[in-house]
């Protein structure tokens, strides 16, 4: 009988014991650390860890695609007419991203590396060939005009050579040769001017199988807040495009990569060279990609305001003070003097008039927002598209008969859809490390499931044990009489 209700008082006493373990460690978040600190630990730059791996050859798919805007109406445009586009596309590229020349330095706290992109045209995925025709401005022309304007003999000089070879405003020229290069006539006359000059234009000129340049990467190895942070670009903390510190600042990774342990209300900021800045991106939305989870972040509109909607920008306007409007960045300083502006595609989050002063730009947020879904716990991109178009700023330059009557207007010439989804074997990964996550995280909750079944039976077996006690009670007085 003694042995009984040891047993009994044992499982009331480990049912308060496994309840009151339980919710102490939901209220402490013992194990949700204790999954973060290991996650902390894995994910650094160094050898042998999968971490490094992906950031050294990332295992996803990317891709870059490209619509160009075929101009209909050039004759009219040169009249003082608003130009008219149509978008043709997309012609897209396997994009291969390799960190090359990788070394680390500080005792592993820093990694130097360049990142060579190369492109291979997948045609089945494209709309034509890379041979199709474009119609639109005549950037190297633009640009010469742009540059020698204020030079009047020489401005003259250049007109009536571009008068004498027919060189104009506009020029029809293949994907191909707009993307990668072609050998321009008024560029290699230039040359004896300016023998330095460069006679090959191409929007992405010298970017195929190339590099922008030396990085110097934080590893992530003594704050996780760090991994893959960038900390010098070809040698250089901070940039001299603009005309603000702030504005110069080069903050954040290169955004092929973010730290772990990621919160809603975080700010993830990114150095980008395509656009000569940095920039961040906020919390959007839950999402998931393939089954698994993640937090959807996106670049605000504020990122590309006007200094009136957002003074901190006031430095992107160069020469200091000549600001555009809002939605658009003047990049010529980093542009080698091209009149090149960057913005969303169609001008999305643009002023409207940026829109209204081209026939065919119609922007959407489904498909001209730059997105990236991250897994909170580990920092993987789920899925990202960097969207971004590239503009011409054309103008009236009465030196230069050549441009016309043309309207002053912010002519859009390609936007990229840079895109990647993660793959099924990092899929498969993460789907272990949700499963671990799961099973050490409800651990606590299992001790409390466990206390309340412990509980449960020592209430049924104190119960059981006083229902034969009172009936012997109630039975003594008969057997007395």
């Amino acid at each position: 009988m003694l042995l009984k209700s040891c047993c009994i008082y044992s499982t009331g006493i480990f049912s308060m014991l496994f309840l009151f373990t339980g919710i102490s460690l939901v209220l402490s978040n013992v194990f949700p650390h204790f999954v973060q600190s290991m996650v902390k630990k894995e994910v650094v730059l160094k050898n042998d860890t999968e971490a490094f791996e992906a950031w050294e050859n990332p295992p996803a798919p990317i891709y870059m695609q490209f619509y160009f805007f075929n101009l209909t109406n050039p004759l009219e445009v040169l009249d003082g007419d608003r130009p008219a586009v149509v978008e043709i596309g997309p012609y897209t590229y396997r994009e291969y991203r390799p960190m090359e020349q990788v070394n680390f330095q500080d005792n592993g706290t820093k990694v130097t590396a360049v990142n060579t992109k190369t492109y291979i045209f997948q045609r089945n995925m494209s709309r034509g060939p890379e041979s199709d025709l474009i119609r639109t401005v005549n950037i190297p022309a633009m640009t010469v005009m742009e540059r020698f304007k204020d030079e009047s003999i020489v401005a003259n000089l250049i007109a009536s050579y571009m008068k004498a070879t027919a060189v104009g405003l506009f020029t029809t020229r293949t994907v191909g040769e707009l993307l990668w290069g072609y050998e321009d006539a008024l560029l290699k006359a230039l040359q004896t001017l300016k023998p330095e000059l460069d006679d090959v234009f191409g929007l992405f000129y010298k970017s195929n199988a190339s590099n922008d340049g030396e990085y110097v990467f934080f590893t992530g190895q003594q704050n996780y807040e760090d991994f893959a942070r960038v900390d010098t670009w070809n040698g250089e903390s901070s940039l001299n495009w603009w005309t603000s510190d702030e504005c110069n600042m080069i903050n954040g990774t290169n955004g092929a990569s973010f730290h772990p342990i990621i919160s809603k209300n975080e700010v993830l900021y990114m150095f980008s060279s395509d656009l000569c800045r940095s920039l961040y991106a906020l919390y959007e939305e839950d999402v998931t990609v393939k089954g698994i989870p993640g937090y959807r972040f996106v670049p605000p509109s504020e990122v590309f305001a006007n200094l009136t909607v957002n003074p901190a920008n006031a430095g992107f306007c160069v020469p200091a003070g000549n600001c555009l409007g809002s939605g658009v960045l003047n990049v010529s300083a980093c542009k080698q003097g091209a009149p090149i502006i960057m913005s969303s595609p169609h001008f999305y989050q643009a002023d409207e008039k940026f829109v209204e002063d081209i026939f065919g730009m119609n922007p959407d947020k489904e498909q001209h927002e730059t997105t990236i879904d991250i897994n909170p716990l580990t920092g993987i991109i789920l899925q990202a598209a960097k969207r971004l178009q590239v503009n011409v700023y054309v103008e009236k330059i009465p030196t230069f008969s050549q441009t016309g009557n043309v309207r002053t207007v912010v002519f859009p010439v390609v936007y990229l859809n840079e895109s990647v989804v993660i793959d099924d074997t990092s899929v498969m990964k993460l789907h272990v490390i949700a499963v671990e996550q799961n099973v050490v995280e409800n651990i606590p909750f299992m001790l409390i499931g466990l206390g309340i079944v412990l509980g449960g039976i020592f209430m049924f077996l104190m119960c059981r044990q006083k229902v034969p006690e009172s009936t012997a009670a109630e039975r003594q007085p008969l057997l007395s009489t």
